[in-house]
């Protein structure tokens, strides 16, 4: 988390971005995060869904909650707990490339690209993972184990 702020406050130090966190996985990252960033932002929270329960995407992507804030002419860091197959943030990037911000970049805690089925950039990331069910650090498996201090691969 360390080397990803030092990287997002060399970009985003005067531009005063939106930290935007995906529901509910990013929020701890999230926060391990924005006290590493010295510099003025703010934060905001969307909630976009294509899992059902357990461990498989529906491949369905609705917005549960959308975006509050105006993010026309804003710089826009989406903070987001792991990319799995794209289709999720795909669909977020697109609905946000829409509202004309200055700038739209992804973080990432972890990627996971043996599951890719769209392309996704990933600006800033912290690991890359294997195809395993991760827990922890916000990762959850049907609403457990999100709160675990490490990054855990659920054994079946």
């Amino acid at each position: 988390v360390k080397k990803l702020a030092v990287a997002i406050t060399r970009d985003y130090r005067d531009k005063n971005p939106i930290l935007l966190g995906i529901l509910k996985g990013s929020f701890i990252f999230l926060s391990d995060l924005v006290r590493q960033l010295d510099f003025p932002l703010e934060v905001e929270f969307v909630r976009v869904s294509s899992y059902g329960s357990g461990q498989e995407t529906s491949g369905k992507v609705k917005m549960v909650q959308g975006l509050k804030l105006n993010v026309k002419g804003r710089h826009v860091l989406v903070v987001e707990d792991i990319v799995d197959t794209g289709v999720t943030l795909s669909f977020l990037m697109d609905y946000l490339k829409k509202k004309k911000p200055a700038s739209l970049k992804l973080c990432a805690l972890t990627d996971k690209p043996s599951r890719r089925r769209v392309p996704v950039k990933i600006d800033y990331l912290g690991l890359t993972v294997p195809d395993k069910f991760l827990v922890g650090c916000g990762l959850d498996c049907d609403e457990k184990y999100r709160n675990l201090p490490d990054i855990c691969c659920l054994e079946e």
